[in-house]
């Protein structure tokens, strides 16, 4: 019979590296001091790595720089924990992730429809903000993306030119599912969604 602390890596091996975990992730396979105890000796055996209070990660290693830093998606989704939550990145990691904002963000929040939490790992801090269903409606599709950038950039920094690299960098697909997903954004900011979806604003 297998122990919590072999169950507990067995899971982690078959996620692979790069996954992110918390202590909740193992509730089934043991109590809680249990699973924290062998998440712990798997730290000290370098098998995974303690990034933040209960928080892990098993590391992806590249053959140059040695082990990876874990994705920000990662330790957002494992922070979301396993109620199969919404997660939208909002603000300026939003606009930096479609290329509208060079600005590399030390505080990346992202929305979410489950428990508010906040995390700091190295120098970067990561925060789930809790915020109402319509905001996260489009939570996981590029066009929540769109409208949380637009939203960070405001009302008085946006303009066509601004928003031409999204012209080329939004597939057919995904100019479609905004079209639909406009009366979900503010209304400042609907003629430039129709703008990037191909239509006539």
């Amino acid at each position: 019979m297998q122990s919590v602390e072999d169950k507990v890596i067995s899971r982690i091996y078959g996620r692979g590296r790069g996954s992110v975990w918390t202590p909740a992730d193992f509730g089934d396979l043991g109590g809680r001091d249990a699973v924290d105890a062998a998440l712990s000796r798997h730290a000290r055996q370098e098998r995974i790595r303690r990034i933040a209070r209960g928080l892990y990660h098993y590391p992806e290693k590249h053959p140059l720089l040695g082990e990876v830093a874990p994705s920000i998606d990662n330790i957002a989704k494992a922070l979301a924990g396993r109620d199969h939550s919404r997660l939208l990145p909002s603000g300026a990691y939003a606009a930096n992730l479609l290329r509208l904002s060079d600005q590399i963000p030390a505080r990346v929040v992202f929305l979410t429809d489950a428990w508010s939490r906040k995390v700091n790992v190295g120098a970067l801090t990561i925060e789930l903000r809790r915020v109402g269903p319509k905001r996260v409606a489009a939570a996981g599709r590029t066009s929540g993306l769109v409208i949380e950038a637009l939203r960070y950039l405001g009302k008085d920094h946006v303009s066509r030119k601004r928003l031409e690299p999204l012209l080329e960098l939004l597939s057919e697909n995904d100019q479609r599912q905004l079209a639909e997903d406009i009366r979900l954004a503010p209304e400042w900011m609907q003629g430039y969604l129709k703008y990037i979806a191909g239509e006539k604003a």
